[in-house]
């Protein structure tokens, strides 16, 4: 998976995420993706703004988490994800990977 597919896919599913009236920010290797769910309709952009959760990884760990063949546990344990803020909310970003 590349970054722009990432983006692109973020991009779909937040169509249909709800407002849970914070913000995500993905901090990859390749790039920002910010995730605006404050708003009737949650925005992706590639501002790399200050969010309520920040989840710094690469873009093959969360391909390999989306594809299970890593543990999210064992991700974040061995450093490959790394999670400031609120980590109920990081935990909700699952439904934006899939």
């Amino acid at each position: 998976m590349t970054f722009q597919e990432l983006n692109d896919g973020v991009t779909k599913a937040a169509a249909n995420a709800p407002n849970l009236g914070k913000s995500i920010k993905l901090q990859l290797d390749e790039g920002v993706i910010f995730i605006d769910m404050t708003g009737d309709q949650a925005k992706v952009s590639n501002e790399d703004k200050e969010a309520d959760t920040t989840v710094t990884t690469t873009v093959d760990v969360l391909d390999q988490l989306r594809n299970g063949k890593i543990n999210p546990m064992m991700a974040m344990m061995s450093g490959k994800v790394k999670i400031k803020g609120d980590m109920g909310l990081a935990m909700k970003l699952q439904g934006l990977l899939s």
